[in-house]
């Protein structure tokens, strides 16, 4: 079987002149319209609270996911969340995760925003 050693096929995902490149629309990540246009992710409409600490080094976090929101707006939350709870964390992959046991706060601060909260996991 002969291989061919034609990339024609794959998109450019650094480019020298520009840094990261978007696989998905060509463009520099920074001017990436396909993130942009993304729609949140469809789900049942309840916010789910799971805590975790396995992979973490022992240490405690809350992982919140099911917010109907896209990826600016979810940051924000994280943020004003993060800064009710006086911690770290971060908003990657359509979740947040806070740092620390603040699962209490947490419920009561999303109940307060309309969302429908609830814990998951044992």
């Amino acid at each position: 079987m002969k291989k061919t050693s034609s990339n024609n096929d794959a998109p450019v995902v650094y480019s020298s002149e520009f840094g990261r490149m978007c696989p998905g629309c060509g463009k520099p990540l920074k001017d990436c319209v396909c993130r942009k246009n993304a729609s949140p992710p469809a789900g049942d409409g309840v916010v789910r609270l799971r805590r975790e600490t396995k992979g973490r080094g022992g240490k405690t976090v809350i992982v919140i996911t099911g917010l109907p929101l896209d990826a600016d707006k979810l940051t924000a939350l994280a943020g004003e969340l993060k800064r009710r709870c006086g911690c770290g964390g971060t908003a990657r992959d359509g979740v947040i995760e806070i740092q620390g046991d603040h699962a209490d706060v947490l419920l009561a601060e999303l109940a307060k925003r309309g969302y429908k909260a609830k814990r998951a996991g044992g």
